[in-house]
C-alpha cells in the first residue's frame, strides 16, 4: 500500500513544482497541499474502505482546480496548463473510476463523475464515463437520454445521440420520456443542419457533391419517430406532447398538421382532445390587433364562444366527468382573468355558473367545483341559488364530510332554517370518526340560534359520543360556552360534571384555571384542584404543566414551600427528555432568570 500511495504522490509531485515555479502558489502552500494530500491518499488504501474519504479528496482536488483557476486570472498568467491542471484532473478521474468501481449502484456518484467530466474534463473521456454507467445501469431511461443530449449538445454528435436513443428503446420501448427526447433531437438535428445550409448558401459557398437531404431538412426523421412511438404508446395526451415539441421549431407545420390529423381522428374519445382542440380558439387567427378596450374585450368574447363552441360538440359526443372536467375548468380560468369591462365580466360568470349548472344536472360535476360555484353564487347575491346548490350538494356527495360542512357553513352564514335540520341528517350519513368537523360547526351555530337549553341537550349528546376525539374537543367549547352563558358558577358546575369524563385535553383543564384566575377573589384551593387534575391525566408527559402550577404556588395566593414537593413529584413523574428539560426551567426560575 505504501508503494501505491508513495508512486501517486510522485507523479503529482512536477504539477506541485510547477504551481511553485510559476507563482501560482507559495513554497508553503505546495507542501501543505503534499501534506493533505499524503493524508487523504492513505485513506484511500486502507482495508475498510469509506465512501465519504473518496468524496472528501474529490472535493479537496477541485477545490484546488477552482482555486488555481482564479489565481491565474489574478496575475494573467495562462500557461502550462497540461502540466498542471492536466495532472490534476486526470488523478481526480482516477479517484473517481475506482470510486464508481467499489459504489457501482451509486448514482449519484456517477453523476457528479459525469458534472466533473463535463466541467473539466475531455469529450473523449465524458463518453467512456457515459458508456461505463449505462453498462451497469442500462434500467435508468434518465441516463440514457443525458448520455444522448450530451453527445447531440456537448460532442455536437447527432449520429452518436441517435445511437444511444436507438439503444435506450430496446432497453425502454414503451417509455414517453425516451421517445419525447429522441424527437425533439431529430428536429435539433434538421434545425442545425438548416442553419449549415443558410450559412452557407449566404456565403455562396460550392459544397460540391454534398446536399443536404430535403426530407432531412423538413423533419422527416423525426416523422418517424413519432410514428413508432405512437404505435408504441398509446393516448391523447402523449400526442400533444410531442406536438408541443414540434410546435417550438418553426419548420414543423407540415409534421404539426399531421399530429392534428391523427389527433382528431384516432382519439375523439378522449377529454384531452377536445380541450386542446378548444383551446386552441383562443389563439386563432382573428381580428387585427384593437386599441380599443371595448374592441379588445369584444375580441376576447368571439373568441372564448368560438371555445365553448367545441366544448358543447365535445360534451354532446363524450358526455363524461374528464370531459366536462375541461369546459368547467376552461370557463373558470376565464372567468378569473382581470377585465375592466364589466360587460365582458358579467358574460363569463353567466357562461360559467351555465356550465356549472348543466355539470351538475348530468352528474358530472366534481366535488372539488361546488366550493367555487357557492363562492360565485355568494359574491354575486344569489343567496337563493346558493342554498339550493348547498342541499343538492349533499345529496350528491351524501357521505362526504368536506361537502356536508361546506354545504351546512353556507346554510349557517344564510341563517337558513334546513340549516337546523341538515346537521343530524349529515351525522347520519358520514363516518363518525371523521364528523368531528360537523359537530363543532353544529355547536357553533346551537351557541348562536337555539336556546340554551337546547345547546346543554347537543352538548351532552356529544358527550356520549363513542369517538374519543368528539367529546374530547366538545368538552372544551362547552366549558367556555358555559362561562359565557352562565358565569363562574355554571362554569365550575360544568366543570366538576365533567372532571371525571375521560378522555381529557390539557386545555379543558388550563380553561378552568383561566376561568377562576379572572374572578376577584380566586381560590388557591380551587387552582390546586385543577392542577392536580391535570396532572393526574398529563404529569408524566408535561413538564410546562408542573412549571405552571410551581408558578402558581409562587405567585400572591399560593405557598412557595409548596414548591419543593412539587419538584420531588415532577422529577419522579416526568419521563424521557421531559425531565432534562424541566430540571433546567426549575433551575432557571429559581435563579431568577425567567
Amino acid at each position: 500500500m505504501a508503494d501505491y500511495v508513495q508512486q501517486r504522490l510522485e507523479d503529482r509531485i512536477p504539477a506541485l513544482e510547477q504551481l511553485e515555479r510559476v507563482g501560482l502558489f507559495t513554497k508553503k502552500e505546495v507542501k501543505s497541499m503534499l501534506k493533505k494530500s499524503t493524508a487523504m491518499e492513505y485513506k484511500l488504501h486502507r482495508t475498510v474502505l469509506s465512501k465519504e474519504d473518496f468524496i472528501s479528496y474529490i472535493q479537496y482536488e477541485i477545490n484546488v482546480l477552482e482555486l488555481i483557476k482564479k489565481r491565474r486570472a489574478r496575475i494573467g498568467y495562462h500557461f502550462k496548463r497540461e502540466e498542471i491542471e492536466y495532472s490534476i484532473i486526470h488523478g481526480i478521474i482516477s479517484v473517481f473510476r475506482r470510486a464508481t468501481s467499489k459504489w457501482q449502484e451509486d448514482v449519484q456518484l456517477w453523476l457528479s463523475h459525469i458534472a466533473f467530466s463535463k466541467k473539466w474534463g475531455t469529450k473523449g473521456q465524458l463518453s467512456k464515463v457515459f458508456a461505463s454507467v449505462l453498462a451497469i445501469h442500462p434500467d435508468k431511461p434518465s441516463l440514457w437520454i443525458m448520455a444522448a443530449k450530451c453527445q447531440m449538445e456537448d460532442c455536437g454528435s447527432s449520429e452518436s445521440a441517435r445511437h444511444l436513443f436507438l439503444r435506450a428503446l430496446r432497453f425502454h420501448p414503451e417509455n414517453k420520456k425516451v421517445y419525447q427526447e429522441y424527437f425533439r433531437m431529430e428536429l435539433m438535428h434538421a434545425e442545425k443542419l438548416r442553419k449549415q445550409q443558410e450559412e452557407l448558401e449566404r456565403a455562396k459557398m460550392d459544397v460540391g457533391e454534398y446536399e443536404f437531404s430535403p426530407e432531412i431538412l423538413s423533419g422527416k426523421l423525426a416523422e418517424v419517430v413519432y410514428r413508432n412511438a405512437t404505435q408504441k404508446i398509446k393516448g391523447a395526451e402523449f400526442m400533444l406532447s410531442l406536438l408541443q415539441i414540434a410546435a417550438i421549431f418553426d419548420f414543423t407545420k407540415e409534421l404539426q398538421e399531421t399530429i392534428l390529423q391523427d389527433l382528431q381522428t384516432e382519439h375523439t374519445d378522449d377529454s384531452v382532445t377536445w380541450d386542446f382542440m378548444a383551446r386552441r380558439e383562443l389563439d386563432a387567427a382573428g381580428a387585427p390587433e384593437l386599441q380599443d378596450a371595448r374592441g379588445r374585450a369584444s375580441d376576447a368574447n368571439r373568441r372564448e364562444e368560438r371555445c365553448c363552441a367545441v366544448y358543447e360538440e365535445g360534451v354532446k359526443n363524450l358526455n363524461t366527468e374528464p370531459m366536462w372536467m375541461c369546459y368547467v375548468t376552461f370557463c373558470l380560468d376565464r372567468f378569473k382573468r382581470k377585465t375592466n369591462i364589466s360587460e365582458l365580466k358579467e358574460k363569463r360568470k353567466e357562461r360559467l355558473l351555465g356550465v356549472f349548472q348543466r355539470a351538475h344536472d348530468a352528474s358530472m360535476l366534481q366535488e372539488s367545483f361546488y366550493k367555487t360555484w357557492l363562492q360565485v353564487l355568494l359574491s354575486s347575491g344569489e343567496t337563493e341559488s346558493a342554498a339550493q346548490v348547498a342541499i343538492e350538494a349533499t345529496k350528491r356527495f351524501s357521505q362526504s364530510v368536506e361537502t356536508w360542512h361546506l354545504s351546512l357553513q353556507t346554510l349557517v352564514s344564510l341563517e337558513r332554517v334546513e340549516a337546523g335540520l341538515l346537521f343530524q341528517e349529515a351525522l347520519n350519513h358520514v363516518n363518525p370518526k371523521d364528523s368531528l368537523p360537523l359537530w363543532q360547526l353544529q355547536a357553533e351555530w346551537s351557541m348562536v340560534s337555539q336556546t340554551q337549553e337546547e345547546t346543554e341537550a347537543l352538548f351532552q349528546k356529544a358527550l356520549l359520543s363513542p369517538v374519543p376525539a368528539i367529546s374530547t374537543a366538545l368538552k372544551e367549547t362547552y366549558l367556555e360556552w358555559a362561562f359565557k352563558t352562565g358565569g363562574y358558577k355554571k362554569a365550575r358546575k360544568t366543570f366538576k360534571s365533567l372532571h371525571e369524563h375521560r378522555p381529557f385535553t390539557k386545555t379543558f383543564f388550563t380553561k378552568m384555571v383561566q376561568i377562576e384566575k379572572e374572578q376577584e377573589n380566586p381560590k388557591i384551593s380551587n387552582l390546586r384542584d385543577y392542577y392536580e387534575r391535570a396532572l393526574r391525566e398529563f404529569g408524566s408527559s408535561d413538564d410546562d404543566l408542573w412549571m405552571d402550577y410551581i408558578r402558581e404556588e409562587l405567585g400572591a395566593h399560593g405557598s412557595p414551600e409548596n414548591c419543593g414537593k412539587l419538584h420531588w413529584r415532577a422529577m419522579k413523574s416526568l419521563e424521557g427528555e421531559c425531565v432534562e428539560r424541566f430540571t433546567t426551567q426549575y433551575t432557571l426560575l429559581q435563579t431568577g432568570h425567567i
